[in-house]
């Protein structure tokens, strides 16, 4: 280890992927893991014991999930950043994880290049998410047009997302053309659709779009 390494912990209820991360980025340069946690509790005191540079964090964890340990440490240590390393790409998880005071946010299945980038980025003081992330923050940040937005819909019962959607299911998109063109998971447009057809009270897909095009959508 040289003074210039990047001392980090990692964060992950999952044995297998704890040790194996740690042992990826432990193989990297100017990289050293100086801890590693399986739960948030764990997080907090390896944090006030090493003070690392860099936390990469799991968020559903039993106990203190990462969402409650990064709020805790960035309040005791705010020059420690926190990178959240999740499979949940959900919007509340990803705000919640901002408010806590995470700086970067990647979604397990980053490759190590990517999660290197990011802690090199939060330990220097900047925010980053991943390239799946990166449209829904900006829109976040953005939200005075969403609600704006949202005050005129049509359908003001769905959300900003789901009206998103829905405008796309009316110009004849399918589900995968959503998923790319929104930067989500199939499993997401297929929820988020489900929701949709709940809250319009329509039986089917043709259905929507039939109320979505009367309404206007799909232009």
């Amino acid at each position: 280890m040289s003074d210039d390494d990047l001392r980090v912990v990692l964060v992950d209820d999952h044995p297998i992927y704890r040790q194996g991360l740690a042992a990826l980025l432990g193989s990297l340069g100017g990289v050293t893991v100086v801890g590693t946690a399986a739960d948030g509790a764990e997080a907090i005191e390896v944090a006030r014991a090493e003070q690392p540079d860099v936390i990469v964090m799991d968020v559903q964890m039993p106990g203190v999930d990462g969402i409650e340990a990064t709020r805790r440490i960035t309040g005791e240590s705010p020059h420690i950043g926190v990178v959240v390393l999740t499979m949940s790409e959900d919007d509340e998880t990803v705000f919640q994880a901002m408010r806590a005071g995470a700086r970067g946010y990647l979604l397990k299945g980053a490759g190590q290049e990517e999660i290197l980038r990011a802690m090199r980025s939060v330990a220097a003081g900047e925010a980053v998410f991943g390239q799946a992330l990166a449209r829904r923050v900006a829109d976040f940040f953005a939200g005075t047009a969403g609600t704006a937005i949202a005050a005129v819909s049509p359908f003001p019962q769905l959300t900003s997302r789901e009206q998103e959607i829905l405008d796309l299911l009316a110009a004849g998109r399918s589900n995968p053309q959503i998923a790319q063109a929104l930067f989500l998971s199939p499993k997401t447009v297929r929820n988020n659709v489900s929701n949709i057809f709940a809250k319009l009270h329509v039986a089917d897909r043709a259905e929507a779009i039939i109320r979505a095009r009367d309404a206007g959508l799909g232009r």
